[in-house]
Formats: C-alpha cells, structure tokens, sequence
C-alpha cells in the first residue's frame, strides 16, 4: 500500500525565520503538491484594495454594497494579475478544482458576476497570485525549517481574522509562534 505523502489540503506556516517580505508570517493553502512542484495561495494577506476594483475592471455592479467591502488578498508573487477564489460548497462554476470537503479554487469569471449578483459561495476568499515551488524545493525548505506544516482547518479560510491567521495555525498543532525564536539552527 502506497503513503500518500502529498501536501496538498494542508496549510503552510512561515516560521519567524522567513526573511523574504512575500512569506514574512504567511499561511499558505498548498492546493497541488506533487513530483513537479506546489502551487499555493497565502491565506492571510488582505491587499489595500477592495473587491470592488475586480467589479469594476469586469464592469459588474454588485447586488449589495458589502460586496464592495471584501478585501483582496495576496495569493502570492506568481502572476499577480490572476484571480483564485477559494469557496465553499462546490458549485456549478466553470474552470473549478475541488480540493476536500470544504475547499474548491475557482479561476473563471462567473464566481465573481455570482458573488456580485449575491448568488455565490457564502465563504470565499478572493487572492490575486499564486505561491510555487519547484520540484522538490518545497521539501528541502521545510527539511530546512522555513516551513511549519499542518492539516487543513476550515476555519483558517473562513472564520479566523486574517490577521490572526499566523498564530491561530500554530496553535493548531500546539506551536505558539511568536514563542519561536527567529534564529536557525541545528543541534
């Protein structure tokens, strides 16, 4: 019987190590994991601009005003000017990957006209950009300890303040991240 050793559906955690200003305390959903490298969108970004900049690059006026409200989030440094919405329940749309129970990744258009029209998915998050690694790297960088790895919680994607986001996936797997110290090392 085969160990399924992918890290897809689980969560990333930088450790307080993590120098580059693109991961400095992210929390990544690694979507696809496999001998060709990761993709992953960080979790707990929220941009300065709104939602409301996706409706009107589409031309589309939203149902509500709260609509407008819904932060961005940078989903990584990788092709910046592509949208991913994570959501849940799956849905009918178009261009979507469905990743467990509680997570799809939508990349067409028409999750965005639903949310708008106040027909979408109640929790979903909208990133522009992506995380990747090559084959292998992310291995090595977690055997380096620049990573902390755990099992996905829906609650990380739809419930906890993007802020707390960091030390709320610590804690999950018992680790008090602002406890760690940022110094690297190896006994």
């Amino acid at each position: 019987m085969a160990i399924d050793t992918s890290l897809a559906n689980h969560i990333l955690i930088a450790m307080p190590s993590m120098v580059d200003p693109n991961f400095e305390h992210a929390v990544i959903y690694i979507c696809e994991h496999h001998a060709q490298g990761t993709i992953g969108l960080i979790i707990n970004r929220p941009m300065e601009f709104p939602l409301s900049l996706v409706f009107e690059q589409m031309k589309i006026e939203p149902t509500r005003n709260e609509q407008n409200l819904q932060p961005l989030l940078y989903g990584g440094p990788i092709q910046p000017e592509r949208g991913f919405v994570i959501h849940r329940p799956i849905g009918g749309w178009r261009s979507s990957l469905n990743l467990g129970e509680d997570v799809t990744v939508t990349t067409s258009n028409d999750i965005i006209r639903a949310i708008a029209e106040d027909t979408g998915p109640k929790d979903a998050l909208v990133t522009l950009g992506y995380t990747g690694w090559t084959e292998n790297q992310l291995e090595q960088e977690v055997m380096d300890n620049a990573w902390l790895v755990c099992p996905f919680k829906p609650e990380l994607l739809y419930d906890v303040p993007f802020l707390q986001r960091w030390e709320y996936a610590g804690l999950t797997i018992g680790v008090k991240m602002k406890q760690l110290s940022s110094n690297i090392g190896h006994a």
